[in-house]
């Protein structure tokens, strides 16, 4: 069943991250990942607003799972780390 990866993020450092996206966007794409939104309109109705939200569908969970742990992400997160504030939640779809 196909899983979505959603991430909240507050960028602190705009270049480092931009350096963290140019390389995680290959290394999701590699696990089967797409993006659905990235850094689209939004509307914060509760919660802590962050001012970046990325949607993106996996295969899996699992695919999702292996995505976030490969070295190719772990390289890219490495450059996030100290850049943003961020929430992530992986969720498995659940069709109605």
């Amino acid at each position: 069943m196909t899983a979505l990866w959603i991430a909240h993020v507050t960028v602190t450092d705009p270049e480092a991250y931009g350096e963290y996206a140019r390389l995680a966007g290959p290394a999701i794409a590699a696990h089967g990942g797409t993006f659905l939104a990235r850094g689209s309109r939004y509307v914060q109705l509760e919660g802590k607003e962050r001012a970046r939200n990325v949607v993106a569908r996996f295969p899996s969970v699992e695919d999702a799972v292996a995505c976030y742990r490969s070295a190719e992400y772990q390289a890219a997160l490495d450059h996030a780390r100290d850049a943003a504030e961020r929430d992530l939640v992986i969720v498995e779809e659940n069709p109605a």
